[in-house]
């Protein structure tokens, strides 16, 4: 029962109550919407495309960090981390893969739209395919590392989910931290960066604007931000003085990317709505052209 396991340290009944149930909450849209994707992608003919391909990997990803997400859901109302060490490792594990994966094919899409509005060539199966598996693999290089010895997986605050843990701050940490980072997320925010700016200026020297070009890069920082901040300031100063329960807000941030990211590459994809409203009437798409354009 619930109530045979004390609260974690520094929470109230009201606080781990409401972590978990954000945790449920985020976890149970982020996969339906991002499913919705997956099957869309899979019955639709005319969605199969190879730049829609990339924003398949995204939702793949993102699935993977719901499973997490309600695994810590679940974790958090039983109070405690109930699959012992080798499943905090595991846990991390799969919350990074995911996690990092979602974020190189975010940066893959900005790639392949910046050649289609601004270079106008055409993306080729073979490239996308090569792509979402270079996303993948390097993903699971990096997160691969903790459990060789390279950084280290640990609880969160809560201590009902694991994740890279900064409270050591050593050098291990700080090391693996930097590398993380500037692979991780600079060089994809770089690339998401100068991609949107690109087809921004294009935009603008047509008039026509097709997409919110600044939408993708603001949901990479909001979303992971607030972590990468957190993880930074470990490497330099001891952030164990900040109460547990501030701590796992970024955490909680971060789980919300599934369903933005929906938003943002699915439903946000006029012809990939359309194509996720055949799925679910049986109504054809008006445009007989697929591609990887939002409203």
């Amino acid at each position: 029962m619930v109530t045979a396991y004390p609260l974690p340290e520094g929470f109230t009944e009201l606080e781990v109550f409401a972590i978990g149930t954000a945790l449920l909450v985020e976890a149970l849209l982020g996969f339906c919407l991002n499913g919705l994707t997956i099957i869309s992608f899979r019955k639709i003919k005319e969605l199969r495309t190879p730049s829609n391909l990339l924003v398949l990997s995204i939702a793949l990803a993102d699935c993977g960090i719901c499973i997490n997400a309600f695994i810590a859901a679940f974790s958090s109302f039983l109070r405690y981390w109930p699959y012992g060490s080798d499943g905090c490792q595991i846990h991390g594990f799969q919350g990074f893969l995911t996690a990092l994966a979602s974020i190189s094919s975010s940066a893959a899409v900005a790639w392949d739209r910046y050649h289609h509005y601004c270079t106008r060539s055409k993306m080729q199966w073979s490239t996308a395919v090569s792509m979402m598996v270079f996303a993948w693999l390097f993903a699971a290089f990096w997160s691969v590392m903790p459990l060789l010895g390279w950084g280290e997986y640990d609880y969160e605050p809560l201590r009902t989910c694991c994740t890279l843990d900064y409270s050591k701050g050593d050098r291990n940490y700080i090391t693996f931290l930097f590398a993380l980072s500037i692979f991780n997320f600079m060089i994809p925010g770089f690339i998401m960066l100068t991609a949107y700016q690109s087809i921004h200026q294009k935009f603008k020297k047509s008039g026509h604007y097709k997409f919110n070009t600044g939408l993708p890069l603001k949901t990479l920082v909001i979303c992971w931000g607030p972590y990468c901040l957190l993880c930074f300031y470990a490497a330099v100063e001891n952030v164990m003085f900040i109460s547990p329960k501030y701590r796992m807000i970024p955490a909680v941030i971060a789980k919300a990317v599934p369903t933005v990211d929906a938003f943002v590459y699915a439903l946000g994809n006029e012809n990939y709505r359309g194509g996720i409203w055949q799925f679910l009437t049986g109504q054809k798409i008006e445009k007989a052209e697929v591609d990887n354009k939002t409203k």
